[in-house]
């Protein structure tokens, strides 16, 4: 049987894992291992060609395993060179062996021969508290209880499980970036125009179009959005991806203001929470303040086009309008 670390996490049951590094360590298990604390000797299976050799304390924990509250057992094999631990949110290189506590290999990087990359929070939980206690270079020995591992899923190993894990590279999260709020964050100042609907809206820097989107046009824009009290909630600036979508599948507020816009222009709206989230659980709430960049009309809808001289403004969106790009588009 062959099973992936993440795979029964959510990103596909077997992963291609592989390797180029030396071999995880491991013991000679030609005779019965050693008795673990709390455990009977027990009798490991002769491995199949090409696989590797389980560990003598593959059994149960043994006396010297350092052992966590959550009742993860491990101990270091051999020491590593770096200095960083990763944290839960990093990606991680690994090379690894895993084996059932009778000795059966179910799954090895090494045998593979290429080791295998992931998010550290995309894996069992054992593996996710684990790996955060090494420092690159460093082999370690995990017993995983079930209820840190598959947790009796179908097709997946049973029971406590042992991996050999050597920790190869860390590749860092990026730390956030955030988009400072502009000053005038928590009120509408005196400049900006305020329309019948609630909406505020200021123009920061001037276009280099000359006609409007239609109310059911489909856009690309840059923004960034904070809540009254400056803190930033989304931005497609600091993900480094603009986003796309048709302006009357967002919220109201926003298909009001971006249809006020050319190409080339960037806007400030003051979107009264009656044309934002609606006081939707999990949503941003109260007043909302966006930035906002219009790069491109991408299509026209069936409205007619507004010339830039014109001054009636667009159709309201529907008030049952779907999310804002904060919580729909900028997911694309």
């Amino acid at each position: 049987m062959r099973a992936s670390i993440v795979g029964l996490v959510g990103v596909g049951f077997v992963l291609g894992f592989g390797c180029n590094a030396a071999s995880v360590a491991t013991e000679p298990s030609g005779a019965a291992p050693a008795a673990a604390e709390g455990n009977a000797p027990a009798k490991v299976a002769t491995p199949k060609p090409g696989d590797i050799p389980a560990p003598s304390d593959v059994a149960g924990f043994p006396a010297n395993a350092e052992r966590a509250a959550s009742g993860l057992g491990s101990r270091v094999i051999q020491a590593g060179t770096g200095t960083e631990h990763p944290r839960a949110e990093d990606t991680v290189e690994v090379h690894y062996t895993g084996w059932t506590t009778d000795g059966i290999m179910f799954d090895s990087s090494v045998k593979r021969g290429e080791p295998t990359k992931f998010p550290l929070n995309r894996v069992i939980a054992g593996w996710t508290e684990g790996v955060q206690l090494m420092v690159v270079g460093e082999k370690r020995r995990f017993w995983i209880p079930e209820a840190l591992a598959y947790q009796g899923r179908p097709g997946a190993p049973a029971g406590m499980l042992v991996f050999d894990v050597e920790l190869l590279s860390i590749e860092k999260k990026p730390e956030p970036v955030v988009i400072a709020a502009p000053s005038d964050v928590a009120a509408p100042p005196a400049d900006a125009k305020k329309l019948a609907s609630g909406l505020a809206t200021k123009v920061i820097k001037k276009g280099t179009g000359s006609v409007k989107p239609t109310s059911d046009a489909m856009v690309e824009v840059h923004y960034s959005g904070w809540t009254v009290d400056g803190k930033m909630f989304d931005s497609s600036v600091a993900r480094g991806r603009p986003t796309q979508f048709p302006l009357n599948r967002v919220i109201p507020g926003w298909t009001e203001g971006v249809a006020l816009m050319v190409e080339g222009e960037t806007r400030r709206l003051w979107i009264p929470e009656a044309m934002a989230y609606q006081g939707r659980p999990g949503a941003p709430s109260g007043m909302l303040v966006f930035d906002v960049e219009l790069l491109r009309i991408i299509t026209q809808g069936t409205a007619a086009a507004t010339p830039i001289k014109a001054a009636k403004s667009p159709a309201k969106a529907p008030a049952n309008a779907a999310t804002a790009p904060a919580a729909e588009a900028a997911g694309q």
